[in-house]
């Protein structure tokens, strides 16, 4: 049986239609005569959605009870039984209530994809997982159920349902998509014009996304390599050279002119390695596409008006822009250039331009062959092994009576050339080949002690010598040079995959970096120097070493980073050839150098909306939470005070009581707003010392009633180094709460135990417990979990709690109790050595 076909309805928002237009297609899929079954769809309450479940199959639905409330999930038990030919699932990113088959709608759509059973679903662009922090960032709620972007991408079919924002909101003012109550909120808040409009660009570019990897399919799978243009696509072609810029402004100013169109910047290097442009300015370049909201890609090449071509046939490119050659008039002997050779073979499928720029005619220089950096003794050794050796080796063959014959002396010669190549290189050799096809011919062929030859086997021996001489030495230099070539660019890629890698790791230590350029320069100092315009001076944003710079001017080498930044390095001048690597360094400075500043502005950033943010909730707090003791403890005493009512001593008692009560509660929450603001400013200094938990934990236990907390703390539990103070606070608000959640069938548990050399408090009820997600967040100031009623407090006892915690060296944190509800873990550390006091409370009393 083979795999299910997957259709999804995609939205830009809610309301737009998913649903309607999923039920309109089984509709028309069973008047066609095909099995199609409802699996699982929510209306939502909505009439029209709802009526367009007339006439279909609906499948029972599963039942499950969690946390004392049923609630229904698709039975992908009874579909697969079922074994429609369609079902209808809405809803994809639905998360699924625990002790279903599976955690996400999404997979039990698998399931039934796996079975065979085509499915036809639903879900908003927002639901994406990929998109998540993007719709954060424009409506300022967070998704929290997301399907996978894989699972949508292999979607075999996607149709967008849209609708603008102003339809949207029509419709949602007609009442067709909430109830009444909640349209006012829903329209000034997520559905406000802004977001949808947002939104919608967005699920309209995912679909556009989508159908280009269609496309790509499409023309891969039937061969086609001519150009569709179904939108406009411009390759850059880049050569690394000064004029890229002009080419990528060009460009842009050709994509502005038509809807859509893209940019893809292409650089060509040649497999070898060998050759390759400034990494500098490919960096300019890259930085220059990017911020105009294209593209740069990195290709290998040897034919690099064949991979152009190749490049952009694949992206289904439209056109190409390349700039005028820089070669002068003489160097069109090696050829007819990149832009008259792609001009000629792009095809009708592709315009090419050629764009004229500062740079034209002035010479793309000739590459030039570095002999191997061989160090001054060996190339010395090789000159005198290749003049001097000829010499000797003839003074030698000369003396001696019985001459091995001229086969053997060339080849003897033909040794001292092949030894000047690999000590000296090329030069050496050729002058060993000049010598000793000079010696050879005046030594030792007839007649002798003259330049002349008269046999003409003897010319033709000297001649194959000299040749075979300059062909051995050639190849042995350029296999030196390609050696030294090879080490260099392997000690090269190691360097830039450091650079490359922290990129990656997020490595933020300038000092570290400009340290590692120290190092391997072998430099004195390296500063790394900034200034904000080209009239100010330079400041020193980063130095290592010794007396390093302070102006570029005065740096043995400088590379610049921008127009208003370079490295300045002291010690020794760079050979040309460093300078690339160094522009790699150079230019991840200043990247890091950048992240370090934004780091710094995004924590500031923090610092002050978690302010702003402590300051709004401090107002609601003081708005409401604040007056509403107020309002009893005025209304008590305003009561007391009237004339008009003769109270009894027991109303007068019971209004008192009232007012001691308001008194408290502001007693303690303007405790609580205290503690936080110490907390807050970092001047809480706990005082230190050694006491049994005995000692503090029963005092803690005042303010609940009796009955509610079953006390465990064992006689051998070693001593606390603690602020019995802070102790007393931090127990007295976690039990508080425990006892405040807790449903009232068993006591809440407060038990001591120690572990190595820390002691464990546990404070455990059987409420109903926090989700995984929400552990933390409640210990955040101002945080109020789940169905806390207004009034319940401001949301500071367990944030102050875990301060307190905290700067005594311990720990406060939130674990699920087995069989429900929430235990708090606070972890102190137990006195070195403490020894036990006699306790004067019992090991186990109920409060």
């Amino acid at each position: 049986m083979g795999r299910g076909i997957l259709r999804i309805y995609l939205g830009a928002a809610p309301g737009v239609g998913k649903t309607y237009a999923m039920l309109s297609e089984a509709h028309r899929r069973v008047e066609r005569g095909t099995d199609c079954v409802v699996a699982f769809v929510e209306h939502h309450d909505r009439p029209r959605t709802e009526v367009m479940l007339h006439g279909l199959e609906l499948l029972p639905r599963r039942e499950l009870e969690y946390r004392g409330t049923v609630f229904t999930e698709m039975d992908v038990d009874a579909v697969l039984e079922r074994a429609p030919a369609v079902a209808l699932v809405d809803e994809l990113a639905h998360t699924n209530v625990p002790g279903s088959r599976n955690a996400k709608r999404w997979q039990d759509v698998e399931e039934l994809l796996r079975a065979g059973i085509d499915v036809i679903s639903t879900v908003n662009i927002q639901h994406l997982e990929s998109l998540g922090d993007v719709v954060e960032s424009i409506t300022g709620v967070r998704q929290r159920e997301t399907v996978p972007d894989e699972v949508a991408r292999r979607a075999d079919q996607i149709e967008l349902v849209d609708m603008s924002p102003q339809a949207l909101r029509r419709r949602m003012a007609h009442g067709n998509i909430y109830r009444p109550d909640k349209m006012d909120a829903a329209l000034s808040n997520y559905f406000r014009p802004g977001n949808l409009t947002a939104l919608r660009e967005l699920a309209l570019l995912w679909v556009a996304d989508r159908v280009d990897e269609y496309l790509q399919q499409y023309r891969g799978e039937h061969n086609i390599r001519t150009t569709w243009q179904a939108r406009e696509r411009i390759v850059v072609g880049l050569t690394g050279g000064p004029e890229g810029r002009t080419l990528i402004r060009r460009a842009s100013r050709m994509a502005a002119k038509g809807s859509g169109s893209e940019i893809l910047a292409v650089y060509i290097a040649r497999s070898d390695g060998l050759t390759s442009a400034s990494p500098k300015e490919l960096a300019v370049q890259r930085t220059l596409v990017e911020d105009l909201g294209g593209t740069f890609h990195h290709v290998i090449g040897d034919d690099i008006p064949a991979a152009l071509l190749e490049f952009a046939r694949g992206v289904n490119a439209t056109q190409i822009v390349l700039g005028s050659s820089r070669r002068k008039t003489w160097q069109y002997i090696y050829g007819p250039g990149v832009g008259a050779t792609v001009a000629r073979e792009s095809g009708p499928d592709l315009d090419v331009h050629i764009v004229t720029h500062e740079e034209v005619a002035k010479g793309r220089g000739l590459p030039m062959a570095r002999g191997a950096r061989l160090g001054r003794a060996r190339i010395i050794w090789g000159w005198l092994v290749g003049v001097v050796g000829p010499v000797l080796l003839a003074v030698v063959l000369r003396g001696m009576e019985d001459a091995p014959g001229l086969a053997n002396d060339v080849l003897l010669f033909l040794f001292l050339t092949v030894a000047a190549a690999l000590l000296g290189g090329l030069r050496p050799a050729l002058a060993s080949a000049a010598v000793g096809s000079l010696l050879l011919n005046y030594w030792f062929t007839p007649p002798t002690h003259t330049l002349t030859v008269q046999d003409p086997e003897n010319l033709v021996a000297i001649v194959i010598f000299f040749a075979v001489a300059v062909a051995v030495s050639s190849v042995v230099d350029l296999a030196a040079r390609r050696t030294h070539q090879a080490a260099r660019l392997r000690a090269e890629s190691e360097i830039l995959s450091f650079l490359a890698g922290s990129v990656l790791r997020g490595e933020t230590a300038l000092d570290a970096l400009l340290e590692r350029v120290r190092e391997t320069f072998a430099m004195e100092s390296v500063a790394l120097l900034e200034r904000s315009s080209d009239v100010e001076p330079w400041t020193c944003a980063g130095s290592v070493g010794p007396a390093p710079v302070t102006r570029p001017d005065d740096a043995d080498v400088d590379m610049p980073v921008g127009d208003n930044m370079a490295l300045a390095l002291s010690g020794r001048v760079l050979p040309a050839e460093d300078r690339r690597v160094l522009g790699a360094f150079a230019a991840q400075a200043a990247v890091v150098l950048d992240r370090q500043r934004l780091v710094g502005e995004a924590e500031q950033a923090r610092r002050l909306a978690e302010g702003n943010r402590i300051r709004t909730a401090l107002l609601a707090a003081v708005s409401h939470d604040l007056r509403t003791p107020l309002a009893a403890i005025k209304a008590a005493v305003s009561s007391l005070r009237s004339d008009d009512v003769a109270w009894s001593d027991e109303d007068e008692a019971e209004l008192l009581e009232g007012i001691e009560d308001g008194a408290d509660r502001l007693d303690h929450l303007v405790g609580n707003l205290l503690d936080m603001s110490r907390l807050q400013t970092g001047t809480v200094t706990p005082l230190i010392r050694e006491i049994d938990l005995d000692e503090v934990v029963p005092m803690a236990l005042g303010g609940v009633p009796e009955g509610s907390v079953d006390l465990d703390i064992p006689e051998t539990l070693p001593m606390v180094a603690v602020d019995p103070g802070l102790l007393e606070r931090v127990v007295a608000n976690v039990v508080e709460n425990a006892v405040k959640y807790n449903p009232g069938q068993e006591p809440v548990a407060v038990a001591a135990s120690a572990l190595g050399g820390r002691v464990e408090l546990r404070v455990v009820d059987r409420g109903r417990g926090v989700p995984d997600e929400a552990k933390e967040r409640i210990f955040e100031p101002f945080q109020r979990y789940g169905d806390a009623p207004r009034g319940a407090g401001v949301g500071l006892g367990l944030a102050v709690s875990r301060g307190f915690a905290e700067a005594m060296g311990g720990t406060l944190d939130a674990e699920d109790t087995p069989g429900g509800g929430l235990t708090m873990v606070l972890t102190l550390t137990a006195a070195p050595g403490g020894i036990r006091a006699e306790a004067e409370l019992p090991a186990r009393a109920t409060s």
